[in-house]
């Protein structure tokens, strides 16, 4: 017997903390996680996993969430591995691990991320038998915000990696699927990389769907401090906010002396809802787009978003990992409820479900003036709101429109996207940031390949030399020490160098020069100038390779 489509979508995102020989107790919370997401209400459908480095990991949350996600993909990119890992209740047809171009530095072997070689996750879901019935989900960990303020030399890294998901889901959406993207984007809402996405790609952040009012950043933020607001409660922070990460609640957040108080046989140790939470911020997403409308008979809509998997190790009292994971369900609403004809699709087209918000609009501002109603309290008023958010979600995209706005973001430019012939874009001055951030890291990079270089040749030198004093050298101890401080110099230098002529002016260079490209290209067709040019044709200062490299 077939199973019938679903009308709802359960989705979990989480970030696991599983880095093998570093993240503490690693393997209990892992067994722990796996459990708690098959003992979850309403069972995930498909799930995200970020930081799930080992196969003994992932297969310690296979084993426990077999029977409701029987299908599952690790991801394998890096010496070391991607982390990432997508389970699903449904079957997944196609895999692929999309490595980004700009990803980290090698010469920060102490940070990792380029040795990892993150990416993107991408899995194409069937749930149902219909050409459109396919799910297609993105699953990634961008680089980590090591650093902060002007002097973030990876930012250009997070745009770029920003840059090249809005591409995946653009693509995905177009194929007319529902588009799912996933994971710990290191990012909050109010930064460049948020607005790429939402505005470059046809998709919209699930969470801010159902709470446009939440936070844009950390209590601290220029940003949110710009907002006026209070500094919120770690309760606040959870339910309204969706802060996953940093907050007081999450007790490897705690000072070393606090995370002492924990461990087997100890009593569990609380943290008040009203303590005041100024670090708590969302850096862990789910975003949505909805598939082809008149194929799929009706729309995708938010049902619910939250922040889950709260929850301490039932032993160990601490979390199950240094962040929470957000959920989302997206519920599926029909175009037509006609019973006296069958739905064509031009009838999904032409009567469409009002989303919530016309039908809330409509019930209070375009009502006929009506004495009995006119006595209806402000609690009404709620319950009328939530009767119909529960009844109906919020939708993805109108029915009524092929056209998709991404939700504003308080203090950020309004995203441009008009009409299905015009291309998705940004304002003109956020692409000049883009432009001029990757300005400044390519003079940051060509500086520290002549540093590197002129490294190597001094070394050089300084060895020929050191070969030339043993010669002359009195005692056994002194032509040893130079030849041990000659050795290691040289192979200081020889790493050096082969960093500066293999990476920097090889790979790194190319896809700096790459998404130069795409960002003049797209500026000059948001600005209404031609596209596809050459590099540097119609820029100030000639050729466009010159200006990155």
């Amino acid at each position: 017997m077939e199973e019938s489509l679903p009308t709802e979508i359960s989705l979990v995102t989480l970030n696991c903390w599983g880095l093998k020989y570093i993240s503490k107790l690693r393997r209990e919370r892992m067994t722990e996680i796996g459990r708690q997401l098959a003992l979850a209400d309403p069972q995930p459908h498909i799930v995200a996993l970020q930081e799930c480095w080992t196969q003994e990991d992932y297969r310690s949350i296979r084993h426990q969430t077999r029977f409701i996600l029987p299908y599952g993909k690790f991801y394998h990119s890096g010496p070391f591995g991607g982390g990432l890992a997508i389970l699903s209740r449904w079957p997944i047809e196609e895999s692929t691990m999309f490595r980004y171009p700009l990803n980290g530095r090698p010469t920060a072997f102490f940070r990792g991320d380029w040795f990892v070689g993150k990416g993107v996750a991408c899995a194409r879901i069937r749930y149902g038998p219909g050409p459109k019935h396919i799910v297609e989900v993105f699953n990634t960990h961008t680089h980590a915000p090591y650093e902060h303020g002007p002097d973030d030399s990876y930012q250009c890294h997070r745009t770029a990696q920003a840059w090249e998901v809005a591409k995946l889901l653009r693509g995905a959406v177009e194929r007319g699927h529902l588009v799912l993207a996933m994971g710990d984007f290191n990012m909050i809402p109010s930064s460049l990389e948020h607005r790429i996405i939402t505005s470059l790609a046809p998709v919209r952040d699930t969470w801010r769907v159902l709470h446009p009012d939440s936070a844009v950043g950390p209590a601290h933020h220029p940003a949110e401090q710009a907002r006026h607001r209070p500094i919120p409660t770690a309760e606040f922070n959870i339910l309204e906010n969706g802060a996953a990460s940093d907050g007081p609640t999450n007790t490897w957040r705690w000072a070393p002396a606090q995370q002492k108080q924990l461990g087997q046989g100890k009593p569990e140790v609380t943290v008040p809802p009203d303590t005041l939470d100024h670090k708590g911020k969302r850096l862990d997403y789910i975003f949505a787009g909805p598939g082809t409308l008149p194929a799929l008979g009706g729309s995708w809509t938010v049902r619910r978003a939250r922040v889950g998997m709260m929850m301490r190790h039932p032993e160990l009292g601490c979390s199950l990992s240094d962040h929470f994971a957000v959920e989302a369900t997206l519920a599926f609403q029909p175009s037509t409820t006609s019973s006296s004809s069958t739905t064509t699709a031009a009838a999904v087209i032409e009567s469409p479900v009002i989303p919530v918000s016309s039908q809330l609009a409509t019930a209070t501002t375009t009502a006929k003036p009506n004495p009995e109603k006119e006595k209806e309290t402000s609690t009404g008023t709620a319950e009328t709101k939530e009767t119909l958010e529960i009844k109906a979600g919020t939708y993805l995209q109108s029915p009524t429109t092929s056209s998709f706005h991404s939700l504003p973001i308080p203090s950020s430019p309004k995203p441009s996207i008009t009409s299905p012939h015009q291309p998705p874009s940004l304002p003109l001055q956020t692409y000049d940031a883009i432009l001029a951030n990757l300005a400044q890291y390519t003079r940051r990079e060509r500086a520290q390949t002549t540093w590197r270089t002129r490294h190597l040749f001094l070394w050089v030198l300084v060895t020929i030399g050191c070969y030339v004093a043993v010669w002359f050298s009195p005692r056994n101890f002194v032509a040893f020490l130079l030849m041990l401080v000659s050795s290691l110099g040289l192979a200081a230098g020889t790493v050096d160098g082969l960093m500066a002529l293999l990476f920097f002016n090889g790979a790194e260079a190319r896809a700096l020069k790459e998404f130069g490209w795409e960002v003049r290209n797209a500026r000059a067709i948001a600005g209404g100038g031609h596209r596809g040019e050459e590099d540097g044709v119609g820029e100030e200062g000639g050729n466009g390779d010159d200006a990155l490299y």
